[in-house]
C-alpha cells in the first residue's frame, strides 16, 4: 500500500481536494517505474477510481493495468478508497490525500493535473476548477472581502 501525501499553504481556504465523482471522474496522473526491473516509463499515466481494468490470466481487475516495454511484466494499481480533502493547518502539515495498492510497479511522482475544489475558512464560499498544475492558485473570496490562496505545493507518495 502507498499513500499520496500533500504539504501545502492554504490561505483563506480548506478542503482542498480533487473533482472526484463518478459521473465527472478525476484522472490522477503519475510517473510509473516498474519494480522488476526499475524502468520509468518515459510518459505519465492517468488513473481513474472508478474504471476497472482486467488484468491477463483472469487475475481479476484493477483500475491500472500496465506492462512494462521493458521487461515484459504486467503491473497493476487500484485505487483504494476515496480520496481525503487536505485542511488548512497552521504551519502547514503533510496529510494523506489518496491511498493505493500497487503490485509491480511504483508511482514515483505525482502529477496534480485536472480540477479541484475548496471552500472558504471563514466563509464557506465554494471554489471550483481550481487548477494546481502550475504548482500556486490565487482567487477573490468576496464573502469573506480577502484574497485566498494555496501555494508551497509538496506531493509525495510513501510506503502507508
Amino acid at each position: 500500500m502507498f499513500a499520496l501525501t500533500l504539504t501545502a499553504e492554504l490561505a483563506g481556504v480548506t478542503n482542498l481536494r480533487p473533482d472526484d465523482t463518478e459521473g465527472s471522474p478525476f484522472w490522477y496522473t503519475f510517473k510509473v517505474q516498474c519494480t522488476s526491473c526499475r524502468e520509468t516509463h518515459p510518459n505519465n499515466v492517468s488513473v481513474n477510481r472508478f474504471e476497472m481494468n482486467e488484468m491477463s490470466g483472469s487475475r481479476g481487475e484493477a483500475n491500472f493495468v500496465w506492462k512494462c516495454k521493458n521487461c515484459k511484466r504486467e503491473s497493476s494499481a487500484t485505487i483504494t478508497a476515496a480520496p481525503k480533502a487536505y485542511e488548512q493547518t497552521e504551519p502547514p502539515k503533510a496529510q494523506k490525500m489518496l491511498e493505493f495498492d500497487c503490485r509491480g510497479l511504483e508511482f514515483t511522482e505525482f502529477v496534480p493535473d485536472g480540477e479541484w475544489l475548496a471552500e472558504g475558512l471563514e466563509s464557506n464560499t465554494k471554489f471550483t476548477g481550481i487548477d494546481l498544475s502550475e504548482g500556486e492558485w490565487f482567487d477573490y473570496d468576496e464573502k469573506a472581502n480577502d484574497e485566498v490562496s494555496i501555494k508551497e505545493l509538496k506531493w509525495e507518495i510513501n510506503r502507508a
